[in-house]
């Protein structure tokens, strides 16, 4: 998985119909690193006989499970069973809220939470905008020392509709507070899209180093609702890219209250989008390495080595655990090979060099560099033609299923000739290889290929062996 500086988590409250067990087992199965925790109704009682018992033994299974943990308060009916989120700091009566966000600080303390993320809420038909700002300040300046005294920091979310609805008002507010060290800023990543004057990349520049927490949703503008990712207009690749430029360090998690009915599906299809977006998103040493070596291609003999070091070795996708689709280095890397076809007519040479004299990691970059080459120009120079169809028949030969799989991507898709295509693709089906890495499968595999599947499939079924589920992809219709 890239490596983006902060941690993906998910928040309990889009789990509302699995126990508190059962939705970490979600999520850890789907890669997620940490969890935003909803007290209340189901999973953690802040008010039960038992939360400190409680709170203890899930710390100890979230340190088991080696995630992380911010506290959320946005539980909808836990103070008034007829009105949603009543009381608020904002309400004349609200010791309701004051004695929940401290017992909320208290389980923070004792999770070692990241902070507790609260919001100010609507104002009541009976309570002025002057009038509830002065009612927010007196309220979190009780509350400020006594989070500040546990070791537990507080974040401030705007929320559309409420007194503090934007990143400005939240800065406000802090400024009002006396700017505490241990306040900083709640950012949902949707509700930018839906209220923030300047957008997400705004929103959080503004936030800067003060951000504790992220929450990941989309959203239309204008409209409160939080949707599945890819669904509204949020853009997710400028939102992480922006997170990485003001060096967030904290969680982002996946917020979607509205969804539990469908909990497992969207924990994996988030999960897709998120590393889909990160993959678009270069880590900032590839973006720094890719720099220097457009002004000195030299010296990217030195980078290539270093890569693995510098971004991770892990699998793109979190499912894929062979690694076959390709690792994180492998993008880095890439990434560098385009930068020397952009350089000077020296590229190629060096190119050459590094898959020669390359360990297997590094020759796998080289191939993928050539796929990302496709993807951008499809014609290619002809030197760069001739090295890639020369590097890429050198693969094939080999038994690395990692480097086969590489081999078999855009660059082959576009300039292998059909003999050699077909068994490459044959070739994965021997190795065990998923032939989702092999590029345009659909559109280019014929006859002749679906006739060698056959052959082979019944070769295996002679002799008593299993036949892989893949091959049925190469059977024409």
């Amino acid at each position: 998985m890239t490596d983006p500086g902060w941690v993906i988590g998910y928040g309990t409250n889009g789990f509302a119909d699995h126990t508190l067990g059962d939705a970490l087992d979600v999520l850890e199965g789907s890669g997620y690193r940490a969890v935003a925790l909803t007290l209340g109704h189901p999973h953690l009682d802040p008010f039960a006989d038992g939360w400190r018992e409680a709170a203890v033994a899930l710390r100890d299974d979230l340190r088991r499970r080696s995630m992380r943990v911010v506290v959320e308060t946005g539980a909808r009916y836990l103070l008034d069973p007829w009105q949603k989120h009543r009381p608020t700091l904002v309400d004349v009566e609200a010791e309701k809220r004051m004695l929940f966000l401290r017992r909320a600080v208290e389980i923070a303390a004792v999770l070692e939470a990241d902070c507790v993320s609260l919001w100010s809420g609507v104002l009541p038909d009976d309570v002025t905008a002057e009038r509830g700002w002065t009612l927010l300040v007196e309220r979190l300046g009780e509350l400020v020392p006594f989070a500040a005294a546990a070791g537990v920091r507080l974040a401030i979310e705007p929320e559309p509709g409420m007194l503090v609805e934007t990143v400005d008002d939240a800065l406000r507010l802090r400024t009002a507070l006396g700017d505490p060290v241990t306040v900083g800023i709640t950012v949902d990543l949707g509700h930018c899209v839906a209220v923030e004057p300047q957008g997400v990349v705004g929103a959080l520049r503004a936030a800067g180093d003060l951000l504790l927490n992220v929450q990941v949703d989309d959203m239309m503008p204008g409209v409160h609702e939080h949707l599945e990712l890819g669904t509204g207009q949020l853009d997710l690749v400028a939102a992480f890219a922006t997170l990485s430029k003001i060096g967030y360090r904290g969680v982002a998690a996946v917020e979607l209250p509205r969804h539990s009915f469908d909990a497992p599906r969207l924990a994996r299809t988030s999960m897709e989008a998120i590393m889909s977006a990160l993959s678009a998103e270069p880590h900032p040493w590839t973006a720094a390495a890719v720099d220097t070596v457009a002004a000195d291609p030299a010296r990217v003999r030195r980078l290539f080595a270093e890569a693995g070091r510098a971004v991770g070795r892990e699998p793109v996708d979190p499912a894929d655990t062979q690694g076959v689709g390709g690792t994180v280095d492998d993008l880095a890397r890439a990434a560098l090979v385009a930068a020397l076809a952009s350089s000077d007519s020296s590229g190629a040479d060096l190119v050459a060099a590094l898959y020669r004299e390359g360990d297997d990691a590094e020759r796998r970059g080289v191939l993928r560099g050539l796929n990302l080459l496709v993807e951008r120009d499809a014609e290619l120079d002809p030197e760069w033609r001739r090295l890639g169809g020369e590097l890429v028949a050198d693969a094939l030969r080999t038994n690395d299923p990692r480097l086969v799989a590489a081999a078999m991507g855009g660059f082959a898709d576009a300039h292998l000739d059909d003999h050699a295509w077909r068994h490459g693709v044959l070739k994965l089906v021997f190795m065990g290889v998923p032939l989702s890495v092999v590029s345009g499968l659909e559109r280019r595999r014929d006859a002749e290929l679906s006739e060698m599947a056959a052959r082979y499939a019944d070769e295996r079924r002679a002799a008593g062996r299993s036949i892989p589920d893949d091959i049925s992809l190469l059977v024409l219709a």
